[in-house]
Parts: structure tokens; sequence; C-alpha cells
């Protein structure tokens, strides 16, 4: 069958991917299934929302091409297609960032309100691991921790930042990472980390982005 403008048709598939992006709630879920793969009703849980409504969303992102399936039992697990999701994911955020005045609004009300200090960076975190010059925490859920982090993290939800603080032995700065360079958690951490009295700071980025990076992960025993 010919095409009488392939230009227009090329355009027409990019934008089925574009619409199905368009979604803030498919955005969260994006960042959940980039943790690792999810079955309707944990992801479900995990986003507090209806199997139906989760469902219904996970369809639009499979025919994007951006989620892939796979049985597993009585359990649909859902995956993030390639790599070149999360690059896609990236691209519209820093474009939010650069050009909206809303999000820096957002950044500035709420995340800058939690940690205005210079994060840490990718090279400055392996550096400071490899001389033992930082505790490195992982403030997710220990499903997602079990999924695969950081070699030589710690998980310390952020429920547990105080018994831990506590009870650790702490003589050097903490670092605290979650799910991406936005994710609440790890601003929560930080937070909470120097109200205590503790040096902290956090990764720039998260987990997702680290395992891009082709960085050494480590997996819970």
């Amino acid at each position: 069958m010919s095409i009488r403008n392939p230009k227009q048709a090329l355009y027409e598939q990019f934008a089925i991917v574009a619409k199905a992006l368009g979604h803030p709630l498919r955005l969260e879920m994006i960042e959940h299934l980039a943790q690792g793969a999810r079955s309707v009703e944990a992801l479900a849980a995990k986003l507090a929302q209806p199997v139906a409504n989760i469902s219904q969303h996970l369809q639009a992102l499979r025919r994007a091409g951006i989620v892939s399936a796979e049985r597993d039992g009585k359990f649909v697990r859902y995956t993030l297609a390639d790599e070149s999701v999360l690059a896609a994911f990236a691209s519209v955020r820093g474009v939010a960032e650069r050009h909206l005045a809303e999000v820096d609004r957002i950044v500035r009300g709420y995340f800058e309100a939690r940690d205005n200090m210079r994060p840490v960076g990718r090279e400055e975190l392996q550096a400071l691991m490899r001389d033992g010059l930082v505790t490195l925490i992982d403030v997710r859920p220990p499903d997602e921790f079990a999924f695969g982090h950081v070699p030589g993290a710690i998980n310390v939800p952020l429920g547990e930042i105080k018994t831990w603080s506590a009870n650790a032995s702490i003589d050097r700065e903490v670092v605290a990472y979650c799910r991406g360079p936005w994710c609440v958690m790890s601003f929560e951490a930080v937070a909470a980390l120097r109200s205590l009295g503790l040096a902290a700071r956090r990764l720039d980025e998260g987990m997702p982005e680290w395992k891009a990076a082709g960085l050494p992960v480590e997996m819970a025993a």
C-alpha cells in the first residue's frame, strides 16, 4: 500500500507516543515501573488506584510501545519497553523544568524548602563511596530496594529514618536517594536527617537513572 505523505504518517505515529505520555498518572506509573516489573494489582496498590483504572492506562502505554507485558502464572507483569522510555521521560521533564513557570514555583516552594544544597552527582558519589566518606541510604520501600540498588546502600525507608539514626553509628555524611530526581522521599529524608543534627545530602537522580547509565546494581539477597 502506498503512503501519499510518509512524513505525516510518521508524525501520526510519533503523536501516539506523545499522547500516551500526556497524563500525570501514566508518568507516575512509568516512574514505578522503572523500579521493576509489576502486575496490574501491585501497581494499583502502589498508586492507591482502582485496578480497572490502572489496567486501562497500562493498555494505552502498551499500545504506544512504552511498556511490555509478560505472563507470570496467574498474573501479567508489566515493565518498561527499554531505556529509551526513561530518556523520553527525562526529556519531557527537562523541557518543563526549563520553560514552565509553575514547575519553578513548585520546586522553590516545596523541594528547595527541604533541601537547597547542591546534590551529589553520580561520579562524586562513587568517589565518596570508594574513599569511605559517606553512608548511602536507599529510602524506597523494601520491595523496590530488592529489585536493585546502588552497591553498598542501606535500605532505610522514609518512615524508619528516626529509628535508624538513633540506633546506627553515623560518623559520616549521609547521602539519600530514591526513585528519581524529584522523588519526594529523598527530600523528606534529607530534611529529617538534618533536623536530627546529621550532615545529609541527596543523590541528584534516582535508581532508574543509575541503572540507565550502566552503573553497577546490587540485588537483595
